[in-house]
């Protein structure tokens, strides 16, 4: 992973936020918002079941592309509970520097 990489999740992530706290009409985005917490919830839990079923297909092409719904899916989940993907890297790295 490049740091254009981390950069475009970064930006990703500003977007997200943006359509959070500035819903615009017609925004896919702010309507994951109007719905609420349990909807961006269930809208994860789809998209993660979309990911283990094209695995085990064997689709690596519909694998990727479940992938970035869960990806982005989940980074609207975090920016509803308020939590940055910052904040999710540094748990991550606690955790490798405890094992």
């Amino acid at each position: 992973m490049t740091d254009t990489d981390i950069s475009f999740l970064n930006s990703l992530q500003n977007i997200i936020v943006e359509r959070r706290d500035h819903p615009q009409e017609g925004s896919y985005t702010a309507s994951l918002f109007a719905a609420g917490t349990q909807r961006i919830a269930q809208k994860v839990g789809e998209e993660g079941v979309e990911v283990a079923l094209a695995a085990c297909n064997g689709q690596p092409a519909e694998t990727k592309g479940e992938v970035a719904d869960l990806l982005y899916h989940l980074l609207v989940l975090l920016a509803d509970q308020r939590i940055t993907l910052a904040e999710v890297i540094a748990e991550l790295q606690s955790r490798h520097a405890s094992s």
